[in-house]
């Protein structure tokens, strides 16, 4: 996809992998709407596009509620006229420790935020998109989903590996009536932010989240722009052949692209059981 004179919506893009993700959109030429829940971070974003000569939107919005992510499409539309792109990179990350310790509302948050917030925008923004019988939606795996249990972390954890299904399910649902509407998963990789800090930020939790000390400072530790640099390769190489599948900052996209054929008909890039 080329994002010259698209417009993108980026989900939690007020700091860290959410802005370099609109920031990058915007130098490439597109229209970037900028939401998530703190206002104030937004406009910086927005800001920070402006400055690098590029066209932002700031849209406070909560993407667990309706009614707020319809505003936001509305809001969009009226504004840019079309919805090209919807990055949903909102997340939660709030519980830590066991689940036989965990407080329910908490636990059941990061569920919310991270699965329901983003079925809400994907549900708003598809009506559009499919009567244009365009666009593309990218779901943030965020680790812990398509690789494996998170230990401490089984409401992230979980949720992000059905959120991991969910897209593919979307993808063939798209599939099966004949849309060009493509659907992925990307995971940044280990990414020092906010989120990944508060991780560790007591006894207790760092007792749950001992890997998250080992990862910071080390080989593995991406810059929060990686994540950005790896969804513009996607995007360049973007075909229905790999639609429905989860690649990351680390996938060799040439290499992707070389083998589309191959990977449609093996099932690659995409988490089932094994047996």
């Amino acid at each position: 996809m080329d994002l010259e004179g698209k417009t993108a919506i980026v989900t939690g893009s007020g700091s860290g992998v959410g802005r370099e993700l609109a920031r990058a959109f915007a130098r490439v030429g597109a229209n970037v709407v900028c939401c998530g829940r703190r206002a104030a971070r937004l406009h910086e974003t927005v800001a920070m596009i402006e400055a690098g000569g590029g066209t932002g939107l700031a849209v406070p919005t909560d993407v667990t509620d309706w009614a707020q992510v319809q505003s936001l499409v509305q809001a969009t539309l009226q504004r840019f006229s079309q919805i090209d792109l919807l990055f949903n990179n909102a997340g939660s990350f709030q519980h830590v420790g066991p689940a036989w310790a965990a407080d329910p509302e908490e636990w059941w948050h990061d569920v919310t935020v991270n699965l329901r917030g983003t079925m809400l925008c994907c549900r708003a923004v598809l009506p559009h998109m499919m009567e244009r019988d365009t666009g593309m939606i990218i779901n943030m795996d965020g680790g812990g989903g398509s690789g494996g249990p998170n230990i401490g972390g089984s409401a992230y954890g979980c949720s992000k590996a059905a959120l991991v299904r969910f897209s593919e399910g979307l993808a063939r649902e798209l599939e099966q009536v004949g849309s060009t509407i493509l659907v992925f998963c990307m995971n940044p990789g280990f990414v020092r932010s906010e989120m990944t800090e508060a991780l560790i930020s007591t006894p207790q939790k760092r007792e749950w989240q001992v890997h998250v000390p080992r990862l910071m400072g080390s080989p593995q530790e991406r810059p929060p722009d990686a994540c950005a640099q790896a969804t513009m390769r996607l995007l360049r190489i973007a075909s229905r052949e790999l639609s429905g599948r989860v690649f990351s900052v680390d996938t060799d996209f040439d290499e992707v692209e070389r083998r589309k054929a191959e990977i449609q008909a093996g099932d690659l890039y995409v988490m089932r059981r094994r047996t």
